[in-house]
């Protein structure tokens, strides 16, 4: 290392996060080889060199009910990490998503003169608008994953990036199908559908049982199906515990993580919403999107969207791609319902493909050196 590297300070929580913040330390350390990095991560990030002074997964939880039933531990972990970073005063502070937890650290860190920049602009479009006065506060710099999002935070007076998404550049325009099956032991004229319930917790709880269910109910209308879960990290007890009561009988592949072999492999998805649809939509794959919450979060949640979709593909195409069963609409009749009509309908799919296509080519542009950029100009390097 030399007096030219940096040293981040760097929190990155659930699968999602650890992936985007390894993408990013490979493409830093690119730039500065002997660059140094510590705070909360999973294990991609300790590939990558990370010091992870606490897992990821402490932060694998979400929304309202389940922040106050683990609020004593996250608040203690956030004072004492914030004491460490303070004591050790890295060159600037990286928080990947996470906000409701970062957002109050780089606080923290930026009333004490550490730099602070915030990585995945939240989805202020989808809800909590409110929450710009937050990023204010907390973040000198932001580095946004779509295109639109800086001219929303500008809005605001938030100096932003857009630094396109890393997913974009590590996933090939041409999906790798055959090897991808290979590698699951997936035959090649089988149709195969992925569930994807989450990464978190309460997603499985809310979310895993419906999609058992429309997986039940595909498999009555077409009894040649086979179906495969990749598991986030920690969780293949509570995937087992869901397919005894809800995967009774369905021709299932369990695989622990490989979530983009999964994606490569398939058909079709049935997912949760979040960072797995933009993965989805990065393999072209036809998918249905399926979210549902704890009553209490929903409510807080209702009437806070900016845009009347969730769906990132959505989002970013400014049109309903892809279906979209959220909360009481989120049921194994309905997904199973969408599900099958991406199967019996191969120009429609084929559409979709070549708008997927044009998201990826959109997406791609170099996010870590785009990142490294903004980061090493206000580092003043």
């Amino acid at each position: 290392m030399t007096s030219t590297d940096p040293r981040l300070g760097l929190v990155a929580g659930e699968a999602s996060g650890d992936l985007l913040a390894s993408l990013l330390l490979q493409g830093l350390k690119a730039r500065w080889p002997g660059l140094t990095a510590a705070g909360i991560g999973g294990p991609k990030m300790q590939a990558q060199g990370f010091d992870a002074w606490w897992p990821s997964h402490k932060l694998s939880i979400f929304g309202y009910w389940d922040a106050i039933k683990n609020i004593r531990e996250l608040l203690a972990i956030r004072r004492q990490l914030g004491d460490r970073l303070l004591a050790e005063r890295p060159s600037v502070f990286v928080g990947v998503d996470a906000p409701d937890f970062n957002f109050g650290l780089e606080q923290r860190l930026r009333e004490a003169g550490i730099k602070t920049v915030h990585f995945v602009c939240p989805s202020i479009w989808a809800w909590r608008a409110e929450r710009v006065t937050t990023i204010k506060r907390s973040a000198d710099h932001v580095l946004c994953l779509f295109p639109f999002e800086p001219e929303i935070l500008a809005k605001a007076g938030i100096p932003a990036t857009y630094v396109g998404h890393p997913l974009a550049d590590q996933i090939p325009l041409e999906p790798p199908r055959e090897d991808a099956r290979a590698a699951l032991g997936l035959a090649e004229g089988d149709t195969v559908v992925a569930i994807l319930p989450g990464s978190r917790r309460s997603e499985l709880t809310y979310i895993g049982p419906p999609l058992l269910q429309a997986a039940q109910r595909m498999l009555q209308a077409r009894p040649a199906l086979r179906f495969v879960i990749p598991i986030a990290p920690g969780l293949r007890p509570m995937v087992e515990a869901l397919m005894a009561e809800h995967g009774q009988g369905l021709p299932m592949t369990l695989v622990d993580g490989r979530a983009q072999d999964a994606l490569a492999a398939c058909d079709l998805t049935l997912v949760a919403s979040g960072t797995a649809t933009l993965e989805a939509a990065l393999l072209k794959r036809p998918m249905v999107i399926a979210y549902k919450l704890h009553w209490f979060n929903a409510w807080r949640m209702k009437g806070k969207a900016l845009l009347p979709w969730v769906g990132l593909p959505n989002v970013l195409a400014r049109e309903t791609l892809v279906p979209e069963c959220l909360q009481d609409e989120c049921t194994g009749e309905r997904i199973a319902r969408e599900g099958l009509a991406w199967l019996d309908d191969a120009p429609r799919r084929e559409r979709l493909r070549e708008r997927f296509l044009e998201i990826h080519q959109q997406l791609r542009c170099n996010t870590a050196r785009r990142a490294g950029d903004a980061i090493a100009k206000i580092l003043g390097a």
